[in-house]
Formats: structure tokens, sequence, C-alpha cells
């Protein structure tokens, strides 16, 4: 029997599988749902045992477990550890949805529910795919698996629980579904990864709010003076100013540059998708460039003062903001988060007190092209999708990934399936059928070529 009728075969089943899996409310984040994260592991655990894993047990954590499985064929074959997440995003709004959210729909060829795609989605064509291999008996190496359920709060006990079982995961390379193609019709495997640094800023002026017209011109306004600030951390080009942010960027090279002006980009399209008028970024450097290979500032929310209905004259004695910066190769976190500490305290005027607290951050991530295990994914990306992968940088940030290598010393391969549209984290999230079981057979090959 061959990958794509073993696929063909067993469609419906796959497909019953992973709806009973979205019906889950796994959200990390929200207390209320702590039972269902517990539910939520052991179906994933189930799932593991039926796909064909010898092991697979639900392990504890600080937090939310973490799931592990293994198919062990020998001591001396290679190891293949496949990473996935099975938490989500909240649903809300729930009026935006055309559907319920944990009650999986087909509409249009794509399955619709909070998950589809980020990541119970690609994380079940990776099971799937194992399935499939095994069954075709494409399987020489070992396979284990690690599924966390904290992925949506920044992967809060996964670093520690690597450190502790570092035999357990010893690997070879590590498998990733948990991004994104460039296109329906291009496909691409993720190279790289940026990095992010996050803080959340707090700018008191006087001890209560003010009234406008009495203090207004006498006494700094700390919502202006926050603003201020955040606006001059960028220059009209588009670049940072704090001082050495640019010393570790890597800039991209001439094979890069090629290899990312031969994708095909519409920038009207690209706009109107978005609805904007123009685009704007760092000057020099194309809109594929700036939003894969490029560091960014951006104010993720702001506020203070009055904000409710109708007109209250005050001066507010505090104002807020959320920032982040994506960073890229070979930028350190730790380093751009004090540097970004430093600047603004040295910046802000004495008319004001600053605070600037760090959130989270973690490095960016570059997989190389000639690991053998990049080279078996291009090729099962070709049979599968029947045209060659493009090798494409990706804006997004996996703090975990980077982890991985520092924690285990293994390279991460991204082989993600989704696509813009696919709305993920927002309501409507869906995924493709057919994209679905194309991607099954993309990771079946995958075990049949990388050996």
């Amino acid at each position: 029997m061959s990958i794509k009728t073993y696929i063909r075969e067993n469609r419906e089943s796959f497909l019953a599988e992973w709806f009973e899996w979205l019906r889950i409310p796994s959200v990390s984040s929200q207390q209320a749902h702590r039972a269902d994260m517990q539910t939520c592991a052991a179906y994933v655990r189930d799932m593991l045992l039926a796909s064909g894993a010898d092991r697979a047990e639900v392990m504890p954590t600080a937090g939310h477990p973490v799931v592990y499985g293994e198919r062990m064929f020998s001591p001396d074959a290679p190891t293949v550890l496949v990473y996935g997440h099975y938490d989500v995003m909240p649903p809300e709004p729930l009026e935006l949805w055309q559907s319920d959210p944990f009650e999986p729909a087909i509409r249009d060829g794509a399955v619709w529910a909070r998950g589809a795609d980020d990541d119970k989605g690609q994380l079940m064509i990776q099971l799937k795919g194992f399935q499939t291999a095994l069954r075709e008996g494409l399987v020489s190496c070992n396979v284990k698996f690690i599924v966390e359920g904290e992925e949506e709060i920044g992967s809060i006990h996964l670093e520690p629980f690597c450190e502790a079982h570092r035999d357990l995961l010893k690997a070879d390379v590590i498998l990733v579904s948990d991004t994104s193609m460039y296109s329906e019709d291009v496909p691409s495997l993720t190279t790289g990864l940026r990095g992010l640094s996050y803080w959340e800023i707090e700018v008191t002026g006087p001890n209560r709010d003010l009234h406008s017209g009495h203090f207004g011109g006498a006494v700094a306004n700390p919502v202006n003076v926050l603003c201020r600030l955040l606006a001059d951390v960028t220059d009209g080009n588009g670049r940072m100013t704090i001082p050495h942010f640019y010393d570790d960027v890597q800039e991209l090279s001439p094979e890069e540059k090629k290899m990312i002006a031969q994708a095909p980009f519409d920038e009207a399209k690209y706009r109107q998708a978005i609805g904007v008028d123009a685009l704007f970024g760092e000057a020099g450097y194309s809109t594929p460039e700036r939003n894969s290979c490029r560091p960014s500032f951006d104010v993720c929310g702001i506020w203070g003062g009055y904000t409710g209905e109708g007109a209250k004259t005050v001066l507010p004695s505090k104002a807020y903001a959320k920032v982040s910066c994506r960073l890229v190769p070979h930028q350190d976190a730790a380093r751009i988060t004090q540097l970004f500490i430093d600047h603004l305290t040295a910046v802000a005027p004495d008319c004001v007190k600053l605070q600037v607290t760090h959130c989270h951050s973690g490095q960016a991530y570059v997989c190389p092209m000639d690991l053998p295990a990049y080279r078996a994914a291009e090729r099962a990306f070709t049979v599968a999708f029947g045209k060659k992968p493009l090798a494409m940088r990706r804006g997004g940030s996996i703090p975990i990934v980077p982890a991985f290598e520092r924690i285990l010393g293994i390279k991460t391969v991204l082989m993600g399936f989704g696509l813009e549209r696919h709305a993920i984290h927002s309501p409507n999230e869906n995924f493709g059928l057919e994209r679905f079981y194309t991607g099954i057979e993309a990771v079946a090959e995958f075990y049949g070529i990388w050996k």
C-alpha cells in the first residue's frame, strides 16, 4: 500500500480523532480550564499510543503537564524528537466566530475551530504522518515526542523540564510543525525565526490625577512623556535609535537577498489584505526582508488617564505601555533587554518616575540548510506538494526552539504547514483539509528519506 493510499483510506478516522481533540477547550491561560488541560494531556497520550508509540505518559510540571512518547527501534539508530503543544489561545471575542470555536465545523474545504492550525492541526499532521510511515514500513529511526501545554503562555516550565530530562530527550534532530508556508501555491520551509524581547513600562507623574485646567502646562503629563519616549525609540527611517542596538545584527548575504527576492510578493495584495494604503519600515530593505530578517520595535499596547464615555478633563497620574522588539541573528536577547532599559532610563526626564519591567524574551534561530534532516524535509515537501519548497525566514518567534539548542544541543527543522489566512490566535481559526492530508504525506515521506 502506498502513502497516498493509506492516507486516503484513513481520512475519516484521522478527521474523527482530530475533531475529538479540538473539542477539548485547552486554554492554558485561564484558570477555569485547568481540568480541561489535564483531559487534553491524557488525550494526547492516548493519541500517541494509537499512532504507534510503544510508550507514552503524562508527566507533571509545576504548571500544566508535558506529554512524552516514544517508538524505539535500536539504541544505535538516529533519533527524531517531535515537538508540539496542546494548549490554545482563548477564543474571545466569541461573537465574531461564525460557529462554536470548540465544536469543529467543515466549511469551504476547511476545518474551523480554535486550535485547528495552532497547534492541534499541525501536531496531528506529525502524529498521523508518523503513523502512516510506520504502517508503510518507512520508519527505521527512533522517534520521540514532547508535547507541552504552556506554549501560548511562554513555555514557562518547559525549559526546567528539558534540563531535568536531558537523557530522556536525547536525539539527533527536532521536528516542529508550528510555523507557516509562504502561500497556498508556494510551499516553503522556515529556515529562521526572529527572537523577542518584551517589556512593560510605567510612567508616574503627580501623586493623583489632576485638574487639567488648574495644572495643565505646569506639571508633566505622564501620557505625553510616555508617547514622546516611545516615538523617539525609532527615527524617521524606521531604525532604532538605541546606542549599540545594531552591533551584532547579521546582515543578509547576497545569496539570502536573492532567495527572498525569488519569492512572489505582491505589495498591492499585501496592503489590501491588511487594509492599509501604504507600507512603512526600515529604509533600504524590501518588505519581505523587513518582516523576517530585520529587527523591529512595536508598541503593543498603551493606556492611561480617562478612557470612558464622555469628557473628563484630567492630567493623569500614570501612563503605561507594553512594547516589544523582534530580534535577529546574532542579537542576544538579554543584552538587548538591558540596552533598552538603560536607554529609556537615561533619556527619561526628571519630571516623571520611570519603571521598565522585563516580561520575557527569546533568542533568534537559524536552521542550516545543509543539515541532513533539512535536506530530507526539502525532498519530502517536493514529493508531497509537487514542487521544491522555498527556504524562508519568518518574522515570528518560538523561544523554545533556541532553548532546545542551548539545553539539548540539537538543531530544529521547522516543517510548518500553516497559512496566513488560517487566522491563528484570531476568531474563525481554520485549516484546509487538503493541506492537512498533504502535510501528513510530507511527514511520512520524511521518514522514508531521513535514515
